[in-house]
């Protein structure tokens, strides 16, 4: 915000709160100066978007600024000396260290086509684009109006806005009146072209709605190695191995009897056979 400080000290510093200031003879303006070359209504300064204009509204005895004399709306900044008739003030903005500290060598313009091309432009608060050598980006491209465009850096945040301009501007290639920039943005005002270059976004980048996305399966358990298999409390023990250690002869003769193939009365039969030799035998011996 800017302060209005006299340099004759007639008074005490007057800050620019309002959206519109007028200063006059006049008591009804915001800051009544008792000169007699002073109009009764003779300039007012008017904010836009954080910046201040200043009009002189038709006074006999002009309004200047750093001894230029002024009609309409005339950009002030910091430390401009505005001079009124006999009356002197100096604009000034406390924070303005505070401010160029934080934003020194953050955003530039650097032209990539047209005059002045591999040129780079600090930006720093507001400056305006065109013909006119009162532009702080002053080309002579006959394409461009006299003030084309102005860009203005707030909160650190560039933006461009269109000022009525017979051709208009670019970003993108897309034809604007208004944009926020991003570093990287391309604008095009006649047949100059720009490049934007400035601290890297923190905008997190979107999704995109037609990526595939991969969702993770049910884990399943890892098959036992056969030593865990055999050492698990929960496997089950084989039935007939345990018979088999349980009864060694049962174990002979249970795998001769399930591969054999005989049928159970012919089992019996050759089991008599058996049983009447052994008895024959031992009644021979006797």
């Amino acid at each position: 915000m800017l302060r209005i400080h006299f340099s004759d000290n007639r008074q005490a510093p007057i800050w620019l709160v309002d959206e519109r200031f007028t200063i006059g003879q006049d008591s009804r303006n915001s800051l009544v100066l008792v000169d007699p070359s002073i109009a009764p209504f003779h300039a007012e300064i008017r904010q836009d978007h954080g910046f201040y204009y200043l009009t002189d509204v038709g006074s006999p005895s002009g309004s200047f600024v750093n001894d230029e004399r002024i009609n309409t709306r005339f950009q002030l900044r910091a430390d401009d000396r505005v001079r009124l008739g006999s009356v002197e003030l100096l604009l000034v903005d406390p924070a303005r260290g505070k401010t160029k500290a934080e934003q020194a060598a953050r955003w530039y313009l650097q032209v990539i086509q047209g005059e002045h091309e591999g040129k780079k432009f600090h930006i720093n608060g507001s400056m305006t684009f065109g013909r006119s050598v009162k532009c702080e980006l002053c080309f002579s491209d006959q394409e461009l109006s006299r003030r084309h465009c102005e860009f203005y850096l707030k909160d650190d945040v560039l933006e461009v806005k269109d000022l009525a301009s017979a051709n208009g501007m670019l970003v993108n290639q897309q034809k604007v009146s208004t944009a926020v920039l991003q570093p990287g943005d391309q604008l095009k005002m006649g047949s100059i072209s720009l490049l934007v270059i400035g601290p890297k976004s923190t905008v997190a980048p979107s999704e995109d709605e037609d990526a595939t996305l991969f969702m993770r399966a049910v884990d399943l358990p890892k098959p036992l190695k056969p030593a865990a298999l055999s050492s698990s409390p929960n496997s089950q023990a084989n039935p007939l191995r345990t018979a088999a250690q349980a009864n060694p002869v049962h174990a002979a003769v249970a795998p001769i009897s399930a591969s054999s193939g005989l049928n159970k009365p012919l089992l019996v039969l050759a089991l008599l056979l058996v049983t009447g030799l052994l008895v024959a035998a031992a009644l021979f011996a006797l």
